[in-house]
């Protein structure tokens, strides 16, 4: 067995909250919209923290902020699905990403066989049972077991969230929204 050398940790630093979102804003993203419920407490929220995580079982890990409106909506209902967006529901994920975000009643939407709501035109979606939640500092991590989905069309293009920007692949310019 190799021995592997121990790293002596350096006396911690506070990390700023603020320089940690900038620097992680350099990994891009696929967006997504998270919803879930039924009748008047349906919801959604754009999330970007999503996952494949396993082939068998089929699990996907999406994460919430613990005061998030969802959250809720998602253990009452026991689960979600997971919109991944094209660029051209842009404004699809701005409408979910504010504290004041859209009502699913909204956009245009179905329901699947378990009535969760899932968007119109997506580009794909995973519909989700709930199976785990872990906490996750200022935020829960959810684990749910794919029990339905949709593959994407042919030519469509994704949304993806790169350095505060929404945009599509190959995209030199994106309007930057605070």
């Amino acid at each position: 067995m190799t021995s592997v050398p121990r790293v002596t940790p350096r006396p911690r630093t506070p990390i700023d909250g603020r320089t940690l979102r900038t620097v992680c804003g350099n990994f891009a993203t696929g967006v997504t919209v998270i919803t879930s419920g039924s009748g008047d407490d349906s919801g959604g929220t754009t999330v970007n923290s999503f996952t494949s995580v396993s082939l068998d079982p089929p699990l996907v890990l999406i994460c919430l902020h613990e005061n998030s409106r969802l959250l809720p909506v998602i253990r009452s209902s026991g689960g979600f699905v997971v919109n991944l967006l094209t660029r051209q529901q842009e404004s699809v994920a701005w409408a979910f990403a504010g504290r004041h975000t859209a009502r699913i009643d909204e956009v245009p939407h179905r329901r699947s066989e378990t009535g969760l709501p899932v968007l119109g035109d997506a580009l794909a979606h995973l519909e989700c049972r709930l199976t785990t939640e872990h906490d996750g500092g200022d935020h829960s991590i959810l684990l749910g077991e794919v029990v339905g989905l949709r593959a994407p069309d042919e030519g469509q293009h994704p949304l993806v969230f790169f350095q505060g920007s929404m945009r599509g692949l190959g995209d030199t310019t994106a309007a930057r929204r605070s």
